[in-house]
């Protein structure tokens, strides 16, 4: 056999998904094979398409809270809290300052919670499996302060239009105290563990490299913005709620790889803890809410957010009605869904779970879906019945050919 012939042998095509064993969630990845070695990405997303922004325009301001709260289980409080203050300037209301700092400590408990979750599940991913139990034992503390909080240890329904739902008591406030030393003590031992440990250094350290440059060029947000030496921040950059008064420190690296990843989000649980702290010691008094009137005069407004994973955005148009008219909602895994096939290229196959974990991803929260005629660039939208028509329309039309494409490849 010719040696051109072998070469061209050794570079094949690998379908990832839409269910594989890196996520729990679906989404197709195609990865261009030569060797070991993966040389390009593709990805196919949508398949955990909702429609939530669609179902928002039939519901009032009030039901959208808890709808909005529903688009991520991890960063419900983040969905939430920027859809209010979003519908605040919308309506020109101002929440009072208690309920300002309650919300914005339910955000950092919140980024807690989150990242020693994703620090699990990457222990999980790259086969360390002790550290992730013990990781997700002590996550339970940070779960069982916002359930004293809230009342639920997930989808917390704090933030409301006009401040938040519940007041902090004395006798609370000691409690979540001492669950943050608690947490403080316990994320301090993980962030040794990460720069010692061998299993975690083997498998992260110079994996899944992206570098400042590419992350600029791609607009990656959030801690993988962060972890490539990229200083940005929304809290600092655009500060809202209470980021105005609160200090915290933005943590940057500049290693650019999956190790950097960890570490910006271990040392951001310890901020967020500080931040916790201060919060709770200079609550001030009063009011935790103002009233809210239902209907909206026509107004568009953008409310941006910094949630765990990065950048939230939310655009809330209203028309007059207690309905909005619009809402559109871009969450930072599809900012970073094209820096992560970057980061993928050039790395080993073995290395795809860990470097797609990296980035924290969230597809059920991104997936959208928009009909598009690429001869004429109309745009539109079907309803549930009409979307499984045309599905079986079309899987009678080209269903059979679609099959034995596959089986050739």
């Amino acid at each position: 056999m010719l040696e051109e012939e072998v070469e061209e042998k050794r570079v094949f095509k690998i379908p990832v998904g839409p269910q594989h064993p890196a996520l729990k969630e679906f989404e197709n990845f195609t990865f261009t094979v030569d060797g070991e070695k993966v040389i390009d990405v593709d990805f196919r997303i949508g398949y955990t398409h909702r429609g939530i922004e669609k179902l928002a325009e039939s519901k009032t301001y009030i039901q959208n809270l808890y709808l909005c709260e529903r688009i991520c289980g991890i960063c419900s409080a983040a969905h939430q809290g920027c859809y209010a203050q979003t519908v605040e300037e919308l309506a020109g209301i101002t929440a009072p300052p208690r309920g300002v700092y309650i919300r914005t400590l339910i955000w950092e408990l919140e980024r807690i919670h989150s990242h020693l979750l994703w620090l699990g599940v990457a222990a999980h991913e790259i086969g360390f499996d002790t550290l992730f139990m013990l990781i997700w034992r002590d996550r339970e503390v940070v779960m069982s302060l916002l359930e004293m909080i809230s009342g639920n240890r997930v989808n917390y329904a704090m933030s409301t239009v006009g401040g938040v739902r519940r007041d902090i008591s004395d006798e609370l406030k000691h409690k979540i105290l001492k669950g943050l030393d608690v947490l403080e003590e316990r994320t301090k031992y993980y962030k040794e563990v990460c720069m010692k440990e061998q299993t975690i250094l083997a498998r992260a350290a110079n994996v899944g490299i992206l570098s400042k440059e590419k992350t600029l060029k791609l607009n990656a947000v959030g801690p993988t913005a962060r972890a490539s030496g990229v200083d940005v921040d929304i809290r600092r950059d655009d500060p809202y709620g209470a980021y105005d008064e609160v200090p915290f420190e933005v943590i940057v690296y500049d290693t650019c790889d999956v190790l950097a990843r960890i570490l910006v989000r271990v040392d951001e649980t310890i901020q967020s803890i500080l931040m916790s702290r201060w919060i709770l010691e200079n609550l001030p008094s009063g009011e935790i809410r103002t009233k809210f009137a239902r209907k909206i005069a026509e107004n568009e407004v953008l409310g941006r957010v910094e949630a765990p994973r990065g950048e939230l955005l939310y655009y809330i148009k209203s028309n007059g009605t207690d309905k909005p008219e619009r809402l559109k909602v871009r969450t930072p895994t599809l900012a970073n869904l094209l820096p992560v096939a970057e980061m993928l290229k050039g790395g080993y196959i073995a290395d795809i779970p860990i470097v797609l974990a990296g980035i924290d991803p969230c597809f059920a929260c991104m997936d959208r879906a928009l009909f598009i005629d690429e001869n004429s660039e109309k745009t539109w939208v079907w309803d549930k019945e009409q979307l499984r028509i045309y599905s079986i329309k079309w899987y009678k039309e080209h269903g059979k050919e679609v099959v034995r494409e596959r089986w050739k490849q």
